[in-house]
């Protein structure tokens, strides 16, 4: 079977299992030439690592009884996507409303922001220019077709 074949038969797989979670969503499957599957799974409210240890196990289970590799040829790793990834589905917008984000637009410009709402088609950043009194706040509507990634934005 073609490495893409196998690639959306585990992200069915997986879709399929989390049917049954639906507080979790897949976010992105990648298989490496060693055949080591990375799966990255996030949470409307976060992901735990008790979470991923045990996902990985049924799905380790779920994915050997379905032969897409030999017996004990390949290896599984479940994790959250981790802060430093850019955010790619509209449910990982929607759990960081409130935080600061960074785009980068498709024309390579970037604005820096609070994440105020998100919708189908865009979403509303609240954009801080300015220092003492001369602080300006501005609400800008991006559409998602303008955008070519978006960061969350470590606070500390």
């Amino acid at each position: 079977m073609a490495e893409a074949a196998i690639l959306n038969n585990i992200e069915q797989l997986i879709e399929n299992f989390l049917v049954s979670e639906p507080a979790y969503f897949l976010v992105e499957v990648k298989i490496k030439p060693t055949n080591n599957i990375k799966v990255y799974i996030d949470g409307d409210q976060g992901i735990s690592i008790e979470k991923c240890v045990s996902f990985n196990r049924q799905l380790y289970k779920i994915i050997e009884s379905n032969n897409y590799f030999p017996p004990g040829e390949f290896s599984l790793e479940v994790s959250s996507p981790g802060i430093d990834k850019p955010l790619q589905l509209k449910r990982q917008y929607a759990k960081n409303v409130g935080r600061n984000i960074e785009i980068v637009f498709n024309d390579g410009s970037q604005k820096t922001g609070r994440l105020k709402q998100v919708s189908d088609e865009d979403l509303m950043l609240e954009e801080t220019t300015g220092k003492g009194k001369k602080i300006e706040v501005h609400q800008l509507v991006i559409p998602f077709s303008n955008i070519k990634t978006t960061t969350v934005q470590i606070e500390f």
